[in-house]
């Protein structure tokens, strides 16, 4: 199928969602959901908090469709809703984070020795990272965003955020060593 059929097809499903009709708004959470539930499921931690942040996520995307303008693909609108109601579920939640202050901690520059690994021991390492390691190494590293526009996101400092990447990458470390 061609880039051009593939957009005429999410525009037409997009047009009649928008109308209202729900076998439309099916295939479009059918299409998207798995890898929404991802992306929660990264920053949330836990698996029935991140359902539940998903399922919000696309009631308030139905919900708002008619703002939907087309400048960006609705993957990237949609994601864009499931990283906002996932960091607004991390607010209130108030996930504690370690401040700088508290620990004899220093960003230093050190040779790590090469370890072996394969994806699956990422994604088990990372999954047992602790949750204030796990959201900021998941919104800096892949959702893009920067140690600012973390602080601003989860209300701490700039070098809180760095640190805890620092610390979060290292522990990531240990987690794959053993």
């Amino acid at each position: 199928m061609g880039s051009r059929n593939y957009n005429n097809e999410h525009k037409e499903l997009l047009e009649r969602s928008m109308a209202g009709d729900s076998t439309a708004q099916f295939r479009l959470y059918e299409l998207y959901v798995d890898a929404m539930y991802n992306v929660v499921l990264r920053l949330v931690g836990h698996k029935e908090e991140a359902e539940d942040v998903l399922q919000d996520t696309f009631v308030d995307a139905f919900k708002n469709l008619h703002s939907f303008k087309y400048k960006s693909s609705f993957g990237a609108w949609i994601k864009r809703i499931a990283i906002n109601k996932s960091i607004n579920h991390i607010k209130i939640k108030r996930i504690q984070l370690a401040p700088l202050e508290d620990h004899a901690y220093y960003l230093t520059e050190e040779k790590e020795d090469p370890i072996s690994f394969n994806i699956e021991k990422v994604k088990n390492a990372i999954s047992n990272l602790p949750n204030g390691f796990k959201q900021i190494f998941s919104l800096y590293l892949f959702e893009g965003y920067t140690h600012k526009e973390i602080a601003e996101i989860l209300d701490i400092s700039e070098a809180t955020s760095k640190s805890q990447y620092h610390r979060a990458k290292k522990k990531l470390i240990e987690i794959m060593k053993t």
